[in-house]
């Protein structure tokens, strides 16, 4: 009896939808979780060249909480490739100005740096209040420890 690994195809994909409530949650292990689920680890059908993950949807983002000194240690780098084009970002700054964007940028960080990672990364919705337009969906919340 010959045995062959399994590779899913696009038929056996099924995406579902999962809500998370950031509030009080620490930022990396959220993010951690999050990107495992966007990526479709959680499936045991999982391949790593396939885009097999669900799509995530993250309310109260602007509630998520960091631990130590990081709120005014933490920093966000650009630059803009001019001599002494460096920007930096405080996460407190962040927070005031753009509080999604620091979730949506621990996550991107967790996910491959091509094309796929991607396609995974646009799966994910977040939302810095309690309201989001995602209800059509039915979306089931998604365990956080």
């Amino acid at each position: 009896m010959e045995r062959r690994t399994f590779s899913p195809k696009s038929a056996d994909i099924s995406r579902d939808w999962h809500v998370v409530d950031a509030e009080g949650k620490t930022l990396g292990r959220l993010a951690s979780v999050i990107a495992a689920t966007l990526r479709g680890k959680t499936k045991p059908t999982y391949a790593a060249h396939v885009d097999m993950g669900d799509f995530v949807v993250v309310i109260n983002a602007e509630k998520i909480h960091v631990t130590g000194k990081k709120e005014t240690d933490k920093f966000y780098y650009r630059h803009s490739n001019y001599p002494g084009g460096l920007k930096t970002t405080s996460l407190k700054e962040m927070r005031a100005r753009h509080p999604e964007r620091v979730l949506e940028m621990a996550i991107r960080g967790m996910l491959p740096k091509s094309s796929l990672g991607e396609k995974q990364f646009k799966k994910l919705k977040v939302y810095a209040g309690p309201e989001h337009p995602h209800a059509g969906q039915q979306p089931k919340d998604l365990i956080v420890s």
